[in-house]
């Protein structure tokens, strides 16, 4: 289907499933700096790096959140543009 015959429930669901994806991600990312920070605290600390990545850490995990957030604002909204359902005529 070409982008100019979508409607906007498929526009909604792509940008939904983008979002989920970037959210994976995401997730993975503060789960996989976490474990990095949790073995080298200490060397970081030693270096006078941990602050720039405690940053770092805190910034993927806003990202997180507001990807959390905007899925649920847009899963609403794909919920409103669902189609009615067809309503069936009773057989004689």
């Amino acid at each position: 289907m070409s982008e100019n015959t979508k409607t906007p429930l498929e526009h909604v669901n792509d940008v939904l499933a983008q979002l989920k994806e970037m959210r994976h991600y995401a997730k993975n990312n503060v789960e996989t700096l976490t474990a990095q920070w949790l073995l080298f605290d200490g060397e970081l600390k030693k270096l006078k790096q941990s602050g720039p990545i405690e940053t770092l850490m805190t910034r993927q995990s806003e990202l997180h959140d507001a990807l959390e957030e905007e899925i649920a604002t847009l899963e609403k909204l794909a919920a409103t543009l669902q189609p009615p359902p067809e309503e069936t005529s009773p057989q004689a």
